[in-house]
């Protein structure tokens, strides 16, 4: 396939830069691409290429599975060293089902007119996935296939982003800094579409970590949390049942630290609305809270709603946090993955 579309693109001819295609591939785990098929349209693909919002959301369609909408996203953005001189981000994804870290059947093509080296490209990427793409869970799932790719062509001109050395300019230090920061804000929205598109989904779920460790000890706690059936059908179902999370909680792999890492005397967790209300409390240091459960009621019949798990106090040095993004499990998840193949 690569080969294929390559020879599409002759003005580029035998450059010695390799292959000009990225291949991705999503669907059935197992089942045979029609090869032939999908080689014999490639020159017709090719003549339909174009510059237009349309033709993007186009794209943006034609990846879809099981998406019930196309996500698509575009932003402006400017750097410290050309204030007057505007950059243009674009993005497209796909995916709603079969999401956990490591991206799973999930598809992410990012581009930008910035001009960026290709080794800062790979540290701006690696960086902006781990708060975005790696930081979602629809449920729980890993497939074989993922791929989030990020192209520059560098034809907005300007100054060229490169990775940082120790020699490095203050004025190359705040170009990179600042693409890190637009890059990453710009690939957690496109992540949270996914999360918002997620297969059977009622409900939009942020889990926030804070007082850990450190980000790694409060990203898998997060994570662990958000692949919790049990979380998830609670939520669902509408109901408080915050002994799930401090389970998920405890029984979290990986932590830096057995005793040190979730401490359960000083572990609090609360339901935190999207409104501006005061958060709700259900743990306060490993102690029950007399619930409200008019109120609670009240909250997770919010689409969008937050929970927050404090595994520590403040002035403690326990500064590790993390951002998560979930959704919960209905019956439609049941009757989508019963039939996918039917």
């Amino acid at each position: 396939m690569g080969e294929q579309t390559d020879q599409c693109f002759e003005e580029h001819g035998n450059d010695g830069k390799g292959s000009r295609t990225v291949v991705m591939s999503t669907g059935v785990i197992g089942q045979r691409l029609p090869i032939r098929k999908i080689i014999n349209s490639i020159p017709a693909a090719h003549s339909n290429l174009g510059q237009t919002h349309d033709h993007w959301l186009k794209a943006a369609r034609a990846i879809c599975t099981t998406d019930t909408f196309p996500k698509l996203i575009s932003r402006p953005f400017t750097l410290p060293s050309s204030p007057g001189k505007t950059y243009h981000l674009a993005g497209m994804t796909k995916g709603a089902g079969m999401i956990h870290p490591n991206m799973a059947t999930l598809l992410g093509i990012l581009c930008t007119d910035a001009p960026i080296t290709p080794p800062a490209l790979q540290a701006l990427l690696s960086q902006s996935i781990a708060k975005s793409f790696n930081s979602i869970s629809i449920d729980g799932d890993t497939s074989t296939n993922d791929t989030v790719a990020l192209l520059a062509n560098g034809a907005a001109g300007g100054s060229t982003i490169d990775l940082p050395s120790e020699s490095a300019s203050s004025e190359s230090r705040a170009n990179f800094d600042a693409m890190q920061t637009t890059l990453t804000n710009f690939a957690a929205d496109l992540a949270k579409l996914v999360v918002r598109d997620g297969e059977g989904a009622t409900k939009f779920v942020t889990i926030r970590v804070v007082n850990a460790l450190n980000d790694t000890d409060a990203h898998l706690v997060a994570s662990s949390i958000s692949r919790s059936p049990l979380v998830k059908t609670a939520l669902y179902g509408k109901d408080a049942n915050w002994g799930r999370i401090l389970c998920a909680t405890g029984y979290t792999a990986g932590l830096s630290s057995t005793e040190d890492s979730v401490i359960p005397a000083q572990t609090s967790v609360s339901f935190v609305p999207t409104d501006g209300s005061p958060e709700l409390k259900l743990l306060v240091d490993g102690e029950p809270e007399s619930v409200d459960e008019a109120r609670a009621a009240e909250i997770l019949q919010m689409e969008d709603l937050e929970i927050l798990v404090r595994l520590g106090k403040d002035g403690q040095g326990r500064d590790g946090e993390c951002r998560f993004w979930t959704c919960d499990f209905s019956h439609e998840y049941v009757t989508i993955n019963g039939d996918y193949r039917t």
